[in-house]
């Protein structure tokens, strides 16, 4: 069990074989820790999980990476209405492509070097990890090794997709007009994929996102997208679930996420959808389980 003052707050500071540093742009205008700012990847500790084991899971939730990381340092941060917290730091080495990864939540990552991070707008302590980061020598806190990329191998980002029929009419979502993906565009109730099995990750999103609960033993897998948007951009397995049994009436429950739920005829599908999404949809009343896109 960790100590009872052990920082709640975890982050991972990588830095590439050129001394950038990869950063994540925050949304702004929401209650959250440093909105609108430059930071780093990270997140609290869920329970009593060891901060080692929080900032490996918010890595990979947040970009989808697993590196060797080392604990670097510990610093004072600000939380929403002026809470105070600690935030253990640690340091990898990643030398990919920060356009490439898949962003569920903020803006966008990039990497920057050291001299530009003065001109962003930093989270305080973000900045201040990168300073002490610059002040200590190489010599004396080596980075861990890079993880090699072992050929071609590269990590796909798992989607999980709800598809519910009801008299000819399937659901679909509206998108937030301010939302990162698929502004203003109809899409599933969807999410990625966490520390869960697709059905868990499944009902989860259907209640977080429509109010709806599904019961599991119901479901069926019955498309699979598998999707690039250009060459070397990230994969991404799409995994199209229909529920045959549920519980409630579509409600929107994340209001800076989706505007509205409605029920649309699956022979005229509004214009504006997210591609793969009528892909899915065309290929399940055709009775196909699996398409490609954007592959060469």
């Amino acid at each position: 069990m960790p100590p009872y003052d052990e920082p709640r707050g975890t982050a991972a500071l990588l830095v590439d074989s050129s001394g950038r540093y990869l950063l994540h742009l925050r949304d702004a205008n929401k209650e959250i820790c440093d909105p609108g700012t430059w930071s780093i990847p990270g997140g609290d500790r869920e329970g009593e999980e060891p901060a080692r084991e929080a900032v490996a899971r918010e890595l990979w939730e947040e970009t989808g990476l697993a590196v060797p990381l080392e604990e670097f340092t510990v610093v004072d941060s600000v939380g929403p209405g002026g809470a105070k917290g600690r935030i253990r730091v640690y340091l990898g080495s990643w030398d990919g492509d920060a356009d490439a990864l898949p962003c569920p939540e903020g803006i966008m990552f990039r990497h920057f070097d050291a001299a530009t991070v003065p001109f962003l707008t930093m989270c305080p302590w973000t900045k201040d990890v990168i300073a002490l980061h610059q002040a200590r020598s190489p010599a004396r806190v080596p980075l861990p090794a890079r993880a090699r990329p072992g050929g071609r191998a590269r990590p796909n980002v798992v989607g999980v997709h709800l598809y519910l029929e009801e008299n000819g009419k399937v659901l679909l979502g509206l998108r937030h007009p301010d939302s990162a993906f698929a502004p203003s565009t109809h899409h599933f109730p969807a999410g990625h994929c966490e520390q869960e099995s697709a059905v868990a990750c499944l009902v989860r999103e259907a209640r977080e996102e429509t109010g709806l609960v599904i019961d599991p033993a119901g479901v069926e897998l019955v498309h699979v997208v598998h999707t690039v948007d250009h060459a070397g951009g990230q994969p991404r397995m799409g995994l199209v679930f229909r529920a045959h049994r549920w519980t409630g009436t579509p409600e929107v429950r994340e209001p800076d996420r989706c505007v509205s739920w409605d029920w649309w005829p699956v022979d005229a599908l509004p214009e504006r959808i997210v591609p793969y999404a009528r892909t899915a949809i065309e290929g399940i009343r055709a009775g196909r389980r699996y398409t490609e896109l954007g592959w060469t």
